[in-house]
């Protein structure tokens, strides 16, 4: 069989290349700690949207839409403000358009490759980013911790495991996301109408012209419990929708199936993830983002229990940990 882990370039890039049997992977450390690529080669199948050469610039600029990116803290957080244990940390307001700061500091930071390489049953890599008084992340978010990134390629798929350890001697906010960035269709030879999505999608936050949570529900459209359902375009109508996770059969999933292919890709994130974000680039018929998400947006800003909104936070020395997997059933 062939399994390999290796050091390679990727457009240009400084790359860690995976390869288990049919499947394939590549990392870019010093872009976020980005998994940019996982494809079946015997098949073809891209499942993630990759950066092309041509595109790698506006990918440095906006390592948000390609790939795996890690969101620390995640989406929007009003006016930058981020109360937190009776301080206020004030994040960039980088989205001018709304006036928040809009994705947190992990995923355009380069990463540390820890260690890569293969075993019987799987190639992979480990990245990290440890945070101290010494790094640029530190003035915003003033804790000390680090976060740890390790992605598997077996004949199971892609597994993803996070690790998240406050190094500090205070308590630190654990707000995290992953802007996943899903090619649909995925296969060559079908179009965006043989895709079809499910998700484990409980209700739908209310959002304010801002894109901040009023802390009131939305009624699911028809479409809405279509997707919770049997399933239906991912570009049924233009999405930037946040809703409340709710497990099905006890996984937290999405589930996009080619119905040409009769071929379904599965993410299936842990249930820590209490909220999901789905965004389809204005309904573009190219890719959508299902994003598993610990916290609601702006968390720390709304006055609602943080158990229901996802706001928790690491005790020093305290580990949080969780794993994801994409796989084809």
């Amino acid at each position: 069989m062939n399994k390999k882990a290796f050091e390679g370039s990727y457009q240009g890039e400084k790359a860690v290349w995976l390869q288990f049997g049919r499947y394939e992977a590549v990392m870019l450390p010093e872009i976020g700690g980005n998994l940019v690529a996982f494809r079946d080669k015997e098949s073809g199948y891209r499942f993630l949207r990759e950066p092309a050469e041509t595109e790698m610039q506006q990918f440095k600029d906006n390592p948000g839409v390609h790939g795996i990116p890690v969101l620390f803290p995640p989406n929007r957080y009003e006016d930058g403000k981020f109360p937190w244990n009776g301080q206020t940390y004030q994040f960039p307001v980088n989205e001018e358009a709304t006036g928040n700061h809009l994705h947190g500091f992990l995923h355009t930071i380069p990463w540390t490759v820890e260690e890569f390489g293969t075993t019987q049953l799987e190639s992979y890599v480990t990245v990290s980013v440890t945070i101290d008084e010494t790094h640029s992340v530190f003035k915003m978010l003033p804790h000390k911790f680090t976060f740890q990134l390790r992605y598997a390629l077996s004949a199971d798929g892609l597994s993803q495991h996070v690790i998240i350890r406050n190094n500090g001697d205070t308590p630190m906010p654990c707000l995290l996301a992953f802007h996943t960035a899903v090619n649909a269709p995925f296969a060559e030879g079908s179009t965006s109408d043989d895709c079809k999505v499910k998700f484990t999608i409980g209700q739908r936050w209310e959002m304010n012209e801002r894109m901040l949570p009023t802390g009131k529900y939305q009624t699911l459209t028809a479409e809405e419990e279509q997707l919770r359902g049997e399933g239906i375009s991912p570009y049924f109508d233009e999405m930037d929708n946040h809703y409340t996770a709710a497990p099905q059969n006890g996984r937290n999933r999405m589930e996009l199936t080619d119905t040409k292919l009769g071929k379904t890709l599965v993410y299936d994130v842990g249930t820590s993830y209490k909220q999901w974000m789905i965004w389809n680039n204005e309904a573009g018929k190219q890719f959508f983002c299902p994003e598993p998400q610990i916290n609601l947006v702006n968390a720390p800003n709304v006055d609602l229990p943080a158990e229901e909104i996802g706001l928790f936070s690491l005790a020093p020395g305290e580990i949080w940990e969780e794993t994801s997997r994409l796989y084809v059933k």
